[in-house]
């Protein structure tokens, strides 16, 4: 019998599935940059959440390292999601912003302005934030995650004037 988390990430896992950032595979812009770390980087896991990939603790977070030979279908969330987050401000509300830490490793965080992204994948990202943000253990991980885009975007929006 599956818990909880794992019925809860296999439907986020589903929303999207066949979707993407853009229309087709943007990791060709980067020769797959995000799928190439190594022994001390990673993406985060959210909480209770399990993957087949190597597991590192950084900074009192758990992140999935790879070697970019993943099964697709075995990417933790964060991977899915990349380079967006779903955000929850104070109200409890989510919208989905870019997570500028993908700055210097995706074309897609530097280039923002200039692409179409696929309104598909952003309405999913939401309803996926949306769901997760139900869970207190969740909810409480995507604030933390949310303040800390706001402020690398405050960060960039200063280094931009």
């Amino acid at each position: 019998m599956k818990s909880n988390y794992e019925q809860l990430y296999e439907y986020a896992y589903s929303l999207l599935e066949n979707s993407t950032p853009l229309r087709t595979d943007c990791g060709i812009l980067c020769n797959k940059k995000c799928c190439s770390g190594d022994s001390e980087t990673g993406m985060l896991l959210f909480p209770n959440e399990k993957t087949t990939l190597g597991v590192i603790e950084k900074g009192g977070r758990s992140l999935a390292v790879c070697s970019s030979s993943c099964k697709r279908n075995e990417r933790p969330l964060s991977c899915r999601l990349f380079p967006f987050f779903p955000v929850i401000d104070e109200k409890g509300n989510v919208s989905v912003k870019i997570d500028f830490r993908g700055f210097g490793i995706c074309p897609l965080v530097e280039h923002r302005n200039a692409i179409i992204f696929s309104q598909r994948f952003l309405h999913r990202v939401r309803k996926v934030g949306e769901i997760l943000s139900r869970d207190e253990q969740c909810r409480n991980f995507m604030k933390e995650i949310s303040d800390e885009i706001e402020q690398e975007e405050k960060v960039i929006s200063m280094l931009l004037k």
